[in-house]
């Protein structure tokens, strides 16, 4: 079954941030865990010798991120945020802050990847109903989406790049 890779965007600070990681699990990540499974290998019995277990299940959950980072580095678009005054419309790698009709509260979000996380800042897909909606959407604009229990309004308060 051929599957068409999904492209990933990414802004550039975040593909770096990836690559770097990717480069540090498979270079210095990997011979250390390889120092660590001889170490335990030396305490003898390998059935019963937890820290060569505990070691081995390290390397299996490193190469397991490796694997990720690997396809989200062949599959990343990098997308870079236009910035142009008050044109300035939500876009994947923007914050957006929103509040729902008939709440005062104002939420903030950080369109993109979890990839994108930054510390703070819930993330929010842009293929996800309400990132769907907001995409495109300029400050002060009311969007609608769908949801499980009907109909949401939600207008873009703030748009930060």
């Amino acid at each position: 079954m051929n599957r068409v890779a999904q492209s990933q965007q990414l802004s550039r600070e975040a593909f770096e941030r990836l690559k770097s990681e990717y480069d540090d699990l498979t270079t210095r990540g990997r011979i250390e865990i390889a120092h660590k499974i001889e170490a335990a290998r030396e305490l003898g019995d390998l059935s019963e010798n937890g820290d060569y277990h505990a070691a081995k299940e390290e390397q299996g959950k490193m190469e397991g991120r490796i694997a990720h980072l690997a396809k989200l580095i062949e599959n990343a678009e990098i997308v870079e945020l236009s910035v142009s005054g008050d044109d300035l419309a939500v876009q994947p790698g923007c914050v957006v802050s929103i509040r729902y009709e008939g709440d005062d509260e104002v939420e903030k979000y950080l369109l993109g990847s979890i990839e994108e996380r930054r510390e703070g800042l819930t993330v929010m897909s842009p293929g996800s109903p309400l990132g769907q909606v907001l995409v495109g959407a300029a400050k002060g604009d009311t969007v609608t989406f769908e949801a499980p229990g009907g109909d949401l309004h939600v207008t873009v308060v703030d748009i930060e790049v």
